[in-house]
């Protein structure tokens, strides 16, 4: 009757076409589990699965050997790839006489009951392979065990296949639910998917008030529909869009006429509106955030809806944006926006699941320039700057040049903190109206001349810049010419010391024991008292001045940086 109906082979080959589409083609691609009837039936779909999944790599490489888009050619190579990692396993209790069993339905039980036993090289079981985020074990096919009292957080996807009810139901459902920080592909977990063969969510209702809300029942219900995640959607693009109509991005009448990336001059334009204060690119942000979330949640049901249009000009708005600022990897920024364009439009007909790509037609988003901060002309710089059209765009490049430049010179010398403290002056002083975008850029320019000055001063000094950070800890307020010259060679016979003289103190991870640390420290003070000024340094300067470049090399050495490991 009813079991003869769900373990009807056709009905279980058209669930494992199903499967073998959905499971590489979600948004996040977590664990997934499959919850059949039967013992007998998780072996079959398991052994159906693994079929069709080798049958399903065969057409994608047919597809990446004819395809003349590379966009696609790389996508679809990213897709196998994956296919070709993940592991499935069937996961059922054992009982005596199961060989026969099995095989009087035509099933062999042996190699799964021998991958279920086995231990790995960590001696990890299959519960432990199935719990670790990043082991290629992705897809169990069970029947009873792992529905309850079983947490994987990165299990996201269930297909459920089997009559369900009450609190089984509720355990069940809730295992896709379990929070994770782990990112598949830049792609965080913002919700579980539950793909419903059987339909038992009938018994939802009953469920949800004897387990879940109470008897009341006015909380949100745990499970919607999935349809509701394109309402959401929807919303999103909307307020996004009419955000971006409020802040004079129209991105409306851009995406009606066409190609919506045929023209870059358009999309200057509205990055160079975007980038007109922090407040404007960051609130976009989020708008951006929200829709590309949602629009992944909604995969794969959604590829061929027509939204991806909107989806891809806020990623691409957000694309300028980041190469300029943050420089961001362009490449990166250019495949995402790429895909989004390619990706599948999704066919249903008699001969099962087709895909059908678009040929999409990229341009590179403009990349944030990398100047040699030593050869930068400051007068052409301000000479192009007064004659260009994009006025933020060009702040926001050199801008985005600083922060990186500055992080580097900070990383070489700790003591450099007043520069980070004056760069994010200049920004938030704009950002609070304190300035216009000419004196926002002329401060930018400035900065960029004292920053070379400063990358420079090492030189001038004639000492390292390993030397220099240790002289910069040295020195106090006011110091003669002589006094400076001693200070120099305190920083150079500490260095050395540290460094190249014998008995050696920087021993492996001498920062993790008492005892080295306590080796080093005198070290340091011992070559200080022996060549700082002693007229100009007194006992508390003198401890001071020990403490401080103590700590930076046992900082050095905690992070495995420089010369202090």
């Amino acid at each position: 009757t009813e079991m003869q109906v769900i373990t009807r082979d056709d009905r279980l080959e058209t669930i494992a076409k199903d499967i073998v589409f959905h499971f590489p083609r979600r948004g996040y691609l977590g664990k997934g589990m499959v919850v059949t009837v039967d013992k007998f039936t998780a072996v079959k779909m398991h052994d159906k699965v693994q079929r069709l999944w080798k049958d399903d790599i065969k057409e994608l490489l047919g597809r990446i050997s004819v395809t003349p888009n590379e966009v696609e050619k790389q996508r679809l190579k990213k897709t196998v790839d994956w296919m070709r990692r993940v592991e499935m396993a069937v996961v059922i209790s054992e009982e005596a006489g199961e060989d026969e069993k099995f095989a009087a339905r035509g099933l062999n039980i042996a190699p799964h009951r021998e991958r279920m036993n086995r231990l790995d090289a960590h001696m990890a079981d299959i519960e432990g392979n199935f719990k670790d985020e990043a082991h290629p074990l992705q897809l169990v096919f069970v029947c009873a065990m792992w529905l309850t009292g079983f947490d994987a957080p990165s299990l996201s996807t269930l297909y459920l296949d089997k009559p369900m009810k009450d609190h089984t139901l509720m355990q069940t459902i809730a295992r896709a639910n379990r929070v994770t920080p782990w990112k598949i592909n830049g792609v965080e977990k913002t919700n579980g998917e539950i793909v419903d063969y059987y339909n038992v969510f009938r018994n939802m209702k009953k469920a949800l008030k004897d387990y879940a809300q109470g008897e009341d029942g006015l909380d949100e219900p745990p499970v919607r529909d999935k349809a509701a995640l394109f309402t959401l959607l929807d919303d999103a693009i909307e307020q996004a869009l009419t955000y971006c109509t409020a802040s004079q991005i129209d991105l409306r009448t851009v995406m009606a006429k066409g190609d919506v990336f045929a023209k870059l001059g358009v999309f200057n334009q509205f990055a160079n509106t975007l980038l007109a204060s922090d407040e404007l690119r960051r609130t976009f942000y989020i708008y951006e955030n929200t829709v590309s979330s949602l629009y992944e949640a909604c995969k794969p049901e959604v590829l061929g809806q027509g939204k991806v249009r909107a989806v891809a000009a806020l990623a691409y708005l957000r694309g300028i944006a980041e190469a300029l600022v943050e420089q961001q990897d362009i490449d990166k920024v250019a495949q995402r926006v790429s895909a989004l364009l390619d990706e599948s439009v999704v066919v249903n007909n008699a001969e099962g699941f087709k895909a059908k790509e678009f040929e999409a037609e990229y341009k590179v988003i403009k990349r944030g320039r990398m100047w040699d901060l030593s050869k930068i002309d400051f007068d052409k710089l301000r000479t192009d700057f007064g004659q260009t059209m994009y006025k933020n765009i060009e702040i926001a490049d050199l801008r985005g040049f600083i922060a990186r430049k500055l992080e580097l010179m900070l990383a070489q010398n700790s003591t450099r903190g007043q520069f980070a403290q004056r760069f994010q002056q200049i920004i938030e002083n704009y950002n609070a109206g304190g300035s216009s975008t000419e004196q926002y850029f002329e401060q930018l320019v400035q900065f960029s001349q004292d920053m070379r000055a400063e990358d420079e001063r090492h030189v001038r000094e004639g000492l390292s810049e390993d030397e220099l950070e240790i002289f910069d800890l040295l020195c106090k307020e006011t110091m003669t010419q002589a006094e400076t010259q001693k200070v120099k060679l305190a920083a150079k016979a500490l260095l050395h010391r540290l460094q190249d003289e014998m008995p050696k103190v920087l021993v492996q991870d001498w920062y993790k024991t008492d005892q080295t640390r306590r080796i080093v420290r005198s070290a340091v003070a011992e070559v200080l008292d022996r060549e700082l000024p002693v007229e100009s340094y007194d006992r508390v300067l003198f401890q001071t001045k020990c403490d401080n470049v103590f700590h930076l090399v046992l900082d050095h050495a905690a992070q495995g940086k420089k010369w202090a490991v």
